[in-house]
C-alpha cells in the first residue's frame, strides 16, 4: 500500500480496535457493509438523467462524498482483514484488463470482453 493508504489502514484499525469491534470486522461482515454502502450510493442516482448525475449541487455532492468514503473505509479494511494489497492489486488488474482490451480494438466501443471476436 502507498504510505497514505498504509495510514488509513493502520488509523481504521485503530479506530477499530479501541471500540473492541475487531470481532465484527470478519471480511463476510466487511463485505457485506461494503455492498450496503454501494447500494446507499446508488440511490442517490436513481432517477437522475445522465446531466444531472454530472452535475449535483454542493449539498448532493458532499453526501455522495461521504457515501464514497465509507465504501473506502469498508475496501481498506477488508483488505487489510484479508492481508491484501490494494494498490498492488489494483495495478494488477489494470494490467489485465490492458489485455482483455487492447485500445485499438475497442475503442469507443462498451461490450464485455468476451464479447468481442
Amino acid at each position: 500500500m502507498s504510505e497514505s493508504l498504509q495510514e488509513l489502514s493502520d488509523r481504521l484499525l485503530r479506530f477499530a480496535q479501541e471500540r473492541d469491534w475487531e470481532q465484527f470486522h470478519s471480511p463476510k461482515n466487511l463485505s457485506m457493509a461494503l455492498a450496503g454502502e454501494v447500494g446507499e450510493l446508488l440511490e442517490h442516482f436513481q432517477w437522475l438523467s445522465e446531466n444531472q448525475c454530472q452535475n449535483l449541487d454542493a449539498d448532493k455532492k458532499e453526501a455522495v462524498a461521504l457515501e464514497m468514503a465509507d465504501i473506502f473505509i469498508y475496501l481498506v479494511r477488508l483488505a487489510e482483514r484479508l492481508d491484501i494489497n490494494l494498490m498492488d492489486a489494483a495495478w494488477q488488474k489494470i494490467a489485465i484488463n490492458e489485455k482483455r482490451y487492447p485500445a485499438e480494438q475497442v475503442k469507443g466501443d462498451a461490450r464485455r470482453a468476451e464479447e468481442y471476436s
